[in-house]
């Protein structure tokens, strides 16, 4: 018994430093700014306790609801093309056992990229007057296009951008799915004389729905708080039209200096993220069962 209370407090003596560097980094910037979500508080100035008056603002507030319209569509665009098209180099790769390991890794390569390195370098590819893209565009007899600047593509335009990025990685989830799949079931279809298509609509597709769900997940976390990409092309533009909460609240925070306000925005979007996660969670144990 007395050995057993030792081995507990080793472990609790080993654990501790994780703990408080836990709570240092994670705990407590999180719950001081929740803190600071009902104080009126400028930056290089002190703060006053308004109670919920930041919330209360905040739903009074057209640019939150624009933020969050735009937040929660590209979302949703970037995310079903990514599962899509990741789901589709996922296949391709697992099909095909020969294919060329330096093929392989470019496939898989964008998404190691800096989204400095992406951002600008897409900036130059849809550049409306030298880009390549408009002389693609010229090339089959198509209009040229805006694209950033235009406030109609310009959501579809940084979903594209960042489906471009994030595509492999979700093909490399899938992937490790796929390959852990039982070949004994792939067997049996092929001597039934199921098509490439039924198999993969009757069978791939259901045994990889919980592998999909974690995708989801995964990218779900990074989606609706998705920043970098749309800071370095439009910083929220033209007008407003690309002014996702994550935006919003950094031009609250450290352009107008509302500290206050800009942690009650960051605060509700954390609870948006957390509820996502937690009823994407709940369906993968569904799924899983």
């Amino acid at each position: 018994m007395s050995q057993s209370i030792g081995t507990r407090r080793q472990l609790a003596m080993l654990s501790m430093p994780a703990v408080v560097f836990t709570a240092l980094m994670i705990a407590f910037p999180f719950f001081y700014t929740i803190w600071l979500s009902f104080e009126h508080f400028s930056l290089g100035g002190t703060g006053t306790f308004n109670g919920g008056r930041n919330y209360l603002l905040m739903v009074q507030d057209a640019q939150f609801w624009n933020g969050l319209k735009i937040t929660l569509l590209l979302y949703v665009m970037s995310l079903v093309l990514q599962l899509i098209f990741g789901t589709y180099v996922a296949v391709l790769l697992h099909s095909s056992k020969k294919l060329w390991a330096g093929v392989r890794a470019l496939m898989v390569s964008p998404f190691v990229l800096p989204p400095v390195v992406v951002g600008m370098m897409w900036l130059v590819i849809l550049d409306p007057s030298i880009g390549v893209a408009n002389w693609l565009l010229s090339k089959v007899g198509l209009p040229p296009s805006t694209w950033l600047a235009s406030p109609q593509w310009v959501i579809p335009t940084v979903a594209m951008i960042d489906s471009w990025q994030w595509t492999p990685y979700v093909a490399l989830i899938v992937l490790g799915g796929l390959q852990s799949l039982p070949p004994s079931v792939y067997e049996a279809a092929q001597i039934d004389g199921s098509s490439r298509w039924q198999t993969f609509r009757r069978i791939t597709l259901p045994l990889l729905l919980p592998t999909l769900v974690t995708a989801t997940i995964l990218r779900s976390v990074d989606l609706l708080r998705f920043f970098d990409i749309i800071y370095i092309t439009t910083q929220g533009g033209p007008g407003n039209a690309s002014n996702t909460l994550n935006i919003y609240g950094f031009q609250k925070g450290f352009e107008f200096f509302d500290i206050g306000y800009a942690s009650a925005l960051m605060i509700t979007l954390s609870v948006i993220v957390l509820g996502a996660v937690l009823v994407l969670t709940q369906m993968r144990k569904r799924v899983a069962l």
